[in-house]
């Protein structure tokens, strides 16, 4: 396979209902578009998912397989298949199928029309399809974050992001650091956007998250993610001739 352009990673848990026609959605979004390889990360399935990957990489050569020995969260699956990648850019979506991957070239559409200082295109879910309560959790806590971090993104946990692959690798990391990756961008000192993207009900199986959940978690992150943005310095750096 020649060096692909594009790295999509998707990181899985218990998503056997899911994955197969994700996968093949991916393919059918790409192919002959981009030279691009497909990477998903098991987070160690407890149902079918290695079996459907296994069974959709005999279909796809475009598709590469990882898979942790222990659960490790949905941030370190994301790291785990960014460090494996070959690709300069990364495309991230997540594994229950609500992201469509139909959205990827209006992703790579934008970064080709943008400035180079754009290292950070966000998928921005303006026609959300989940419930009630989980939509009015979303929106305090954007607002929240959006209030102390002054990151200018209207959704940060849309999984639908396209990003250079080595402004991220440059990224502190921590678990759950994924839904913050506009503010830690641009406390590197690189511009992002948000792009309008679909959000689709989920097909199968359940969400790995709830509502109070992801509240306890994203209070101390939040908090550290804005001690982080205080504490950081930026200068620019000349060599002389």
């Amino acid at each position: 396979m020649p060096q692909p352009s594009l790295s999509v990673v998707i990181p899985a848990f218990n998503e056997a209902g899911n994955l197969p026609l994700l996968v093949d959605e991916v393919i059918a979004a790409l192919r002959g578009r981009v030279d691009f390889e497909l990477i998903v990360v098991d987070d160690h399935s407890t149902d079918d998912t290695l079996a459907v990957l296994q069974a959709a990489k005999a279909r796809h050569p475009e598709l590469r397989v990882l898979t942790h020995a222990t659960q490790s969260g949905q941030s370190t699956g994301l790291r785990t298949g960014i460090r494996a990648a070959r690709a300069p850019w990364m495309a991230t979506l997540d594994g229950d199928g609500q992201n469509d991957p139909a959205d990827l070239p209006k992703l790579l559409a934008a970064r080709d029309a943008g400035p180079a200082d754009v290292k950070l295109y966000a998928g921005w879910r303006v026609n959300r399809q989940d419930t009630g309560s989980k939509k009015w959790a979303s929106k305090w806590a954007n607002g929240i974050r959006s209030r102390l971090l002054r990151d200018a993104t209207p959704d940060t946990g849309c999984g639908t992001k396209l990003f250079e692959r080595a402004a991220f690798l440059e990224l502190p990391w921590f678990d759950h650091m994924h839904r913050y990756l506009p503010a830690l961008m641009q406390r590197a000192g690189w511009r992002t956007v948000s792009v309008p993207v679909n959000h689709r009900p989920r097909g199968a199986g359940q969400s790995k998250y709830t509502n109070l959940g992801r509240a306890l978690v994203g209070i101390r992150d939040l908090i550290g993610v804005a001690w982080l943005i205080k504490r950081n310095r930026l200068t620019d750096v000349r060599e002389l001739a």
